[in-house]
């Protein structure tokens, strides 16, 4: 949770009035860690250092484009990533693939080698 600029710098200034950090913690319902990590810094980070995806967006697109009905494990494989890299990557491209029930029935039981026969 983000706090407002204005309540770090109210406890800050709690703290430059003699309160410890042990009595604003407790004072503003808040960890000791956060106040120390406040006091080195102010303001929130607004951007990062390092690139933040394993999966480049076109490389993924194009994937999408030329197999529509993989599944994520089949996509991770073939991009040499995790199943949850790609679910996160297709969220934040806003991609959302719905399954036919028919298809995805009879796919998944020919690739777990379950018949549905008893």
């Amino acid at each position: 949770m983000t706090y407002s600029l204005d309540f770090r710098k109210q406890v800050l200034k709690s703290l430059d009035e003699g309160m410890t950090f042990a009595e604003a913690a407790e004072f503003y319902n808040l960890s000791p860690t956060t106040i120390q990590n406040w006091k080195r810094r102010v303001h929130s980070k607004t951007t990062r250092q390092t690139k933040p995806y394993k999966i480049p967006d076109d490389v993924l697109l194009n994937d999408v484009k030329e197999h529509p009905n993989d599944y994520q494990y089949e996509r991770a494989r073939r991009l040499n990533c995790s199943k949850t890299g790609i679910y996160h990557a297709l969220k934040r491209l806003g991609i959302s693939q719905k399954k036919d029930l028919r298809t995805s029935k009879s796919l998944s039981d020919q690739k777990s080698g379950v018949s549905g026969k008893a």
